[in-house]
């Protein structure tokens, strides 16, 4: 019953910003962490913020990506500023049953539910 939704990928130029929608279903968002990540070709797959009882952002990402919830919509956003070329990638949402999974090294191996993925580029 669990599923994930994401949308808003695209194509935009480096400065430029993307959000990313993450409409959920069959969870209660309060017993869940989710998590955006990524994958860009030849990469392994990595995170780049997640929300649970914590919130955890990349290093990479701090700054320009901010990651929020609107449980009125059962959405999950990911707001993305000041992109740049090596932000190029399949962007992923995931949701894990347990509420601490985004804390400490964030793996994707403890989530196990996924979307299908909404591919961002950015290019000149």
């Amino acid at each position: 019953q669990v599923q994930l939704v994401e949308s808003g990928g695209g194509l935009v130029q480096p400065g430029g910003s993307l959000t990313l929608s993450c409409a959920y279903s069959g969870i209660t968002l309060r017993n869940f962490a989710i998590g955006w990540f990524r994958q860009a070709p030849g990469k392994e797959r990595e995170l780049t913020s997640c929300i649970g009882w914590s919130t955890n952002y990349a290093d990479s990402v701090k700054g320009r990506f901010t990651i929020s919830t609107d449980n009125a919509k059962n959405t999950v956003y990911l707001q993305m500023n000041t992109l740049k070329p090596e932000d190029t990638a399949v962007y992923y949402c995931a949701a894990s049953t347990r509420q601490s999974s985004c804390s400490g090294f964030v793996s994707p191996n403890r989530f196990a539910y996924w979307g299908q993925g909404t591919q961002v580029t950015v290019s000149s």
